[in-house]
């Protein structure tokens, strides 16, 4: 009985690590961005993440984002991930790195 209410509070609780992400993909171009996808393995799912890079005067900014989406497939994972990065290009434009801030979450 104990070991079933371990197993529980280990899906809910972290181990202390920070997250790893399963698989970086190949970075993918999109709007003078770079798109690295990078899902996290959480059990026998992948949870969307990733980071968009882009170089401004020669230094490299950086925005991380992570979201509640989970995928059965790492593949698919890796798709919505490119997806959600457009997205997220698209919607804030020039201001995502506007702030010249080398690297800080989406």
């Amino acid at each position: 009985m104990a070991s079933i209410f371990s197993s529980l509070f280990s899906l809910f609780s972290g181990n202390g690590q920070p997250a790893k992400a399963a698989r970086e993909a190949e970075p993918v171009p999109y709007n003078d961005c770079l798109i690295f996808p990078a899902p996290i393995a959480e059990g026998s799912q992948f949870r969307l993440a990733g980071r968009i890079e882009k170089n401004v005067n020669g230094e490299t900014l950086v925005r991380t984002f992570v979201r509640a989406d989970m995928f059965s497939s790492i593949d698919d994972a890796v798709t919505f991930t490119v997806r959600k990065a457009e997205q997220i290009i698209d919607q804030n434009g020039a201001a995502l790195f506007s702030d010249g801030v080398k690297s800080r979450t989406a």
